[in-house]
């Protein structure tokens, strides 16, 4: 039977980080995101909220500060294997992620076959703080409109995407494995049948079918596929 393998992205697929702090860093305020991050993980945030107060943050984002972000993040090592072994198989495999959809949908250069994620507001034009002369008269400092909190993922909307994907794909719930590491993935882990825990704190680690402490994801893959070339 063909399956679906589920993975989060932040604290995941990236070793002790998140995008937004991978963006952060880019610009200089990693310390302002670590504070909304520790708010967010407190339940003190919603997702909604976090969203608007890091894009406050943003004033110089543009796609190349993202790229930079990507290019320097601590992934784990063997995504890319991991991924097309999948793929080898005949299977599916998908990032759902509550960070903004222009980091997560990178990925799917990377071999993934879905990326869905928060919609954040849209990016300025490279080509200096706040976009490129010329850009239009949307350019200006980011974010150029306000977050719509109804764009924005939630933990429960895990759970409805993965259904949208197995109807997608044509695969049923019961062969379904998500991988993730924290509160946000706990909906999901109590959906599907099978779980790994990645480097995963205690919301998820006993609900988890498999718990892995490492940086290679071929490492945690091969728990529930053994075999990985």
């Amino acid at each position: 039977m063909t399956r679906l393998h589920l993975f989060d992205l932040d604290g995941t697929l990236l070793h002790g980080s998140a995008a937004p702090v991978e963006i952060s860093r880019q610009l200089g305020v990693e310390e302002e995101i670590h504070e909304l991050e520790r708010a967010f993980a407190a339940r003190e945030l919603a997702p909604s909220e976090f969203a608007v107060r890091a894009c406050a943050l943003w004033s110089e984002l543009t796609d190349e500060v993202v790229a930079r972000a990507f290019d320097g993040a601590p992934w784990l090592e063997g995504i890319r294997e991991v991924w097309a072994e999948i793929r080898a198989r005949g299977e599916r495999c998908a990032v759902i992620s509550l960070s903004p959809d222009f980091f997560v949908r990178r990925l799917l250069g990377w071999g993934a076959d879905a990326a869905r994620a928060s919609r954040w507001p849209t990016l300025a034009p490279s080509g200096g703080p706040g976009g490129s002369p010329g850009a239009g008269p949307g350019a200006g400092p980011y974010p150029r409109e306000p977050v719509d909190p109804a764009g924005i993922l939630t933990p429960a909307a895990k759970v409805k995407i993965a259904r949208e994907l197995c109807a997608e794909f044509g695969i049923p719930a019961a062969e379904c494995v998500a991988y993730g590491d924290s509160l946000s993935d706990a909906e999901l882990f109590a959906e599907v049948p099978v779980s790994v825990a990645v480097n995963a704190d205690h919301h998820v680690r006993e609900l988890a079918s498999y718990q892995y402490s490492g940086r290679d994801l071929r490492e945690a893959y091969a728990l529930v596929s053994p075999g990985i070339r």
